[in-house]
């Protein structure tokens, strides 16, 4: 195949994955652009992708030019991309996460290689995960929720009995520590080998914060009826979660600087469509953020908006939401009152 074949966007002589695309554009962009793009990206996309990075062995030039086709002449010269190189990986994922969160993710893809394990869970769909643990015992579900992200524990939990599903979120949260042999006994259960080096020091797993986070991700029909639930078997657990919980209503708790920061990472369009299920404390709160021009023409988008399906609106919000938590674990906001510990 010829290189003008290929920056016409005909496809190479093997077949490039979209994982494996997305590693080559990221892999042509350099270290600090990449790691801005993946910044925007969930630890399970960034995990896919840096997967693919230290699996890939040497890409030729037209496979480059057919995954960034209309800026082949900005790479027409790179033909040795550094694919696999470790050292780039680990600032890259590095500059992206920071050392805390990247430290894991970096092992998981440059010393463990394929996902084994629980890992391998993260993976596969959340009723898939749910049909393998529905019949464990009630704490072995506990921590596998507790290990998982908390989006796709929420999923993974409105596939199990409402009674099982109290259970395991009261599990949840009063799950702290678990030593590395129970981890182990886990994998083996799960028909996996346990990956990643288990340490001979306890892990920290679970917990209110961590029922909290989970919470969080429920669509809010199964969140209020499981926290009624807790409520009714121990109240002081529903409230210190309720504490823990972030809604969209608590935007208003956040600081201006806060908000500013926010609305800069949030389309309009999205902003549109949550703020017509927010109450007026929360307009007034974004509106006061913005300037004069920017909250007229808001205003008017929202006037203008027609109805909008409640599942529309609790969606868009939880998008805000999950930009609101990124932001607060890099440090860019605080979020304060609900959803962190107050200092």
């Amino acid at each position: 195949m010829t290189e003008q074949n290929a920056a016409q966007g005909q496809a190479p002589q093997r077949k490039i994955s979209r994982v494996e695309q997305a590693a080559i554009l990221l892999m042509s962009l350099g270290e600090s652009d990449a790691a801005e793009v993946l910044k925007h990206m969930g630890p399970k996309e960034v995990q896919r992708v840096g997967v693919a990075m230290a699996q890939m062995k040497d890409v030729t030039k037209d496979e480059v030019s057919f995954v960034l086709n209309q800026f082949v002449d900005a790479v027409g010269g790179q033909t040795g991309l550094g694919v696999g190189n470790d050292d780039y990986i680990r600032v890259m994922l590095t500059q992206a996460l920071g050392e805390d969160k990247a430290a894991s993710l970096i092992d998981r893809i440059l010393v463990g290689g394929n996902t084994t394990g629980l890992d391998t869970l993260k993976w596969m769909e959340p009723r898939a995960v749910g049909d393998i643990i529905r019949y464990e015992h009630p704490q072995i579900q506990a921590i596998v929720i507790s290990y998982l992200d908390p989006d796709q524990s929420a999923e993974i939990l409105a596939t199990l009995d409402p009674k099982v599903r109290l259970d395991v979120v009261m599990r949840v949260a009063s799950l702290e520590t678990i030593q590395p042999q129970a981890l182990q006994e886990l994998n083996n259960i799960l028909e996996k080998q346990f990956s990643g080096g288990a340490a001979g020091q306890a892990s920290r797993i679970g917990g209110v914060k961590r029922a909290a986070d989970i919470m969080n991700f429920m669509d809010r029909s199964i969140e209020g009826s499981l926290l009624d639930s807790i409520k009714d078997m121990d109240p002081d657990l529903a409230t210190t979660i309720e504490d823990l919980m972030f809604v969209f209503d608590n935007l208003k708790d956040v600081d201006d600087r806060g908000i500013q920061a926010l609305l800069r990472e949030v389309s309009s369009e999205v902003l549109v469509v949550a703020l017509k299920g927010s109450d007026d404390a929360v307009k007034d709160k974004i509106f006061s953020n913005m300037s004069k021009r920017a909250a007229e023409l808001l205003q008017d988008d929202l006037e203008a908006k027609g109805p909008v399906k409640v599942s529309e609106v609790e969606a868009a919000q939880k998008d805000i939401i999950t930009v609101a938590r990124r932001m607060a674990e890099a440090g860019e906001i605080s979020l304060g009152g609900a959803g962190e510990e107050m200092m």
